[in-house]
């Protein structure tokens, strides 16, 4: 197990610097200039050389890159002078120094995602800020696509080639092919919009509002609910399908022979013996949908104007706010990864079969 768990987190930080060093490259070949966006209307070329210098971007760009990996990595190399230092910087905060030499240190310190150029301020404060709500939107989207997604797939199942069963695969198949923003305007419109009168539901608003009477803010739950469906819609698809193909997998299998031979009950075949065994497929397909509900919310998070790591995307790449930009892609990064190991360590208690290797 913890030879696993090293290989696996040894894997993650490959992938991580991989999409590091593939984003950093792919964004500073924009035609953004920065210090031109943070002085705004008040822009002088002395100004602007003043702040090039101290972000480093009047450095090669492999030593932009050099330095970059230094602010996020946890263990950094500094330099002492900060006058003629390439690695250096004042909001590193607290830092243990692990190996003192002769004008410099190997420390050990939080990874620095650098300051908004819009906002100036750090880049993981911006992230707390709005990773909460993509978390609960995610995470409610998902727990919905999946309950109902392996009910109906077994549903489906159950009565193969019946109406029901061609309904529910009809289904599936239109949802998985309906693309998320072009869900997300027509479930806005119809529920939000045309039967707003019945159902009540916004088309805009986020987790957190202002009350109108100065009460502070309060959590809006009304708000979650057009969000969440419309990013559970794809996912949900794909768990019937999947479900419905898993059940019939395992139904066919010899030890469900043998269970109906002995007169034990549908119902407890299906929820106690098959169910157990028929998750393996839709927990993996649910891992990689996780994360890319994280992504896939930037379409639907701009559209409901939810404010979370979906919208703050596309704001960042609105105003080339690459800080921000580059923080919330490699957060999903991280967090696809973590998922990933604990998907592969679920396996094995799903299925004592599965061997850790």
């Amino acid at each position: 197990m913890i030879r696993f768990l090293f290989k696996r987190i040894v894997n993650g930080l490959l992938i991580l610097w991989g999409v590091l060093t593939l984003l950093f490259f792919i964004f500073h070949a924009l035609p953004s200039d920065p210090a031109r966006m943070l002085m705004g209307q008040r822009s002088d070329k002395a100004s602007e050389d003043a702040i090039r210098k101290e972000l480093g971007l009047d450095k090669p760009l492999m030593v932009q890159y050099a330095m970059y990996l230094n602010d996020i990595s946890p263990l950094a190399f500094l330099q002492d002078d900060s006058e003629k230092a390439f690695f250096h910087h004042e909001d590193y905060g607290n830092t243990i120094k692990l190996i003192p030499f002769s004008g410099s240190s190997v420390v050990l310190k939080s990874p620095y995602l650098r300051r908004s150029y819009q906002s100036n301020l750090p880049v993981i404060t911006v992230l707390k800020q709005a990773f909460p709500n993509t978390a609960i939107l995610a995470v409610t989207a998902m727990i919905f696509a999946f309950a109902a997604g392996v009910f109906l797939g077994a549903v489906s199942a159950r009565y193969k080639g019946s109406w029901l069963d061609r309904t529910l695969m009809t289904v599936s198949v239109l949802g998985m092919s309906v693309p998320s923003f072009f869900a997300a305007v027509l479930i806005a419109w119809l529920f939000a919009f045309v039967l707003k009168d019945f159902t009540g539901l916004n088309m805009f608003g986020s987790f957190y509002e202002v009350d109108d009477l100065g009460r502070g803010e309060y959590i809006a739950w009304k708000n979650l609910i057009l969000p969440a469906f419309t990013l559970a819609v794809r996912p949900l698809a794909v768990f019937i399908s999947l479900s419905r193909n898993s059940f019939l997998d395992v139904l066919a299998s010899d030890y469900i022979r043998t269970a109906k031979a002995k007169g034990l009950s549908t119902r407890k075949i299906y929820w106690k013996h098959a169910l157990k065994n028929a998750l393996n497929p839709v927990l993996t397909s649910a891992s990689a949908w996780f994360a890319t509900l994280l992504a896939g919310a930037v379409f639907v998070e701009f559209v409901f104007d939810w404010k979370g790591i979906g919208y703050l995307v596309v704001k960042s790449l609105e105003t080339f706010d690459l800080p921000v930009l580059m923080g919330c892609l490699l957060l999903i990064a991280l967090i696809f990864v973590i998922i990933n190991i604990v998907l592969d360590l679920s396996y094995r208690w799903l299925d004592p079969r599965v061997k850790l290797s």
